[in-house]
């Protein structure tokens, strides 16, 4: 599974590692979108932009590559209110995928947990079919 994300502060960057360091055991590959190039299944990760808009550098690698989208994790931050990762929102209901989990700023314990435990689950699915 690729991990693709898209970083402006490197707070995105920064949780991706976090969740490939507690799945060890899953071979987890992380590219940033300027540069992946997806053969199979990817779970996005990317920020929020302005005002709840999905970032360009985001919204251009989803145009080439979103029909292998299986998940999204988006950051943002609870100053925002309403807007607060509103991309992933925006992402998941464009694409039919899951929004996996909002983020605020880095993350959290928490949310690396989160996201590692769907990660695992899929990864399962995957295996039994």
């Amino acid at each position: 599974m690729l991990l693709a994300f898209d970083s402006l502060t490197g707070n995105v960057r920064r949780f991706v590692g976090g969740v490939q360091a507690a799945l060890p055991e899953c071979p987890l590959d992380a590219q940033p979108v300027q540069a992946a190039e997806p053969q199979g299944d990817f779970v996005l990760f990317t920020y929020t932009f302005g005002t709840g808009q999905i970032p360009a550098s985001t919204a251009k690698f989803l145009e080439q590559h979103g029909e292998r989208l299986r998940g999204v994790v988006s950051s943002g931050s609870f100053h925002w209110g309403d807007n607060f990762g509103r991309a992933g929102d925006l992402i998941a209901a464009r694409y039919g995928v899951p929004l996996i989990a909002k983020i605020n700023k880095g993350g959290t314990a928490k949310d690396r947990e989160t996201v590692a435990a769907w990660l695992r689950e899929w990864d399962q699915e995957q295996t039994q079919a």
